[in-house]
């Protein structure tokens, strides 16, 4: 693949547009050894060597890596406020990464981050039918007729009922243990579907994500970059 020395450099973070193109006029980029002033110069980024002062900027076009959401993070790429799942995945190569999807500030769990636009697409997108596997613990005793009534759909006061969704029982008590397998991702969709029958999420983490399995070495803030394998059932 073939880029605009600009864009390569911007696109590896080591700076701006404008400020990539400052640091190529001053004659602090090279090419193959050799100092290049153009930003326009066309890179070929599988047989080109790049630096910029002094340190080699590798190009890579996509990364995947499966993030263990921790509470109190947001499902941003920035925020003024509160850090960001973004934050997080600190051996990032690109700029441009982002979450596949959103877990509440308060869930847990397994969180996709990529800069791949179309794999994002496929696994969000209604149409796909993805699964999505929760486990939650709720308060209040899940019973069968919550079983039933997640298999038909329950209003959760949108236009339509929600997709049908799979309600397994894990422990009936006063606090209760599920999993739940939908395809959707509304708006708080877990603790409204829960909400719709008379209980209360109380902890709520994802599990799965298509073919994807949350690696349970993980512990909640760490992550890893996917396997060629992974990347493979995702695509």
């Amino acid at each position: 693949m073939k880029l605009r020395l600009d864009k390569y450099l911007a696109d590896m973070g080591t700076g701006t547009r404008s400020e990539v193109k400052k640091a190529v006029a001053k004659g602090q980029v090279t090419v193959n050894r050799e100092v290049v002033k153009k930003p326009e110069t066309k890179i070929d980024t599988e047989k080109d060597t790049v630096c910029c002062q002094g340190m080699i900027v590798g190009y890579t076009e996509y990364e995947y890596y499966m993030l263990n959401k921790p509470s109190g993070v947001v499902s941003a790429t920035e925020d003024k406020r509160d850090r960001t799942v973004v934050d997080l995945i600190e051996s990032k190569r690109r700029k441009d990464l982002f979450p596949v999807g959103r877990l509440d500030k308060d869930t847990e769990g397994l969180l996709l981050i990529t800069n791949d636009g179309a794999l994002a697409h496929r696994l969000l997108s209604p149409k796909k039918h993805v699964d999505k596997v929760y486990y939650a613990e709720v308060s209040g005793k899940v019973t069968k007729e919550d079983v039933d009534a997640f298999a038909g759909g329950l209003d959760i006061g949108e236009e339509q009922k929600t997709l049908p969704g799979k309600l397994e029982i894990l422990e009936s008590d006063e606090i209760s243990r599920i999993e739940l397998t939908i395809q959707e991702g509304k708006f708080h969709q877990v603790k409204r579907m829960f909400q719709a029958v008379d209980k209360e999420v109380v902890y709520l983490k994802r599990i799965r994500m298509g073919p994807l399995l949350l690696d349970e070495t993980l512990a909640a803030g760490e992550y890893r970059e996917l396997t060629k394998e992974e990347i493979a059932q995702l695509c």
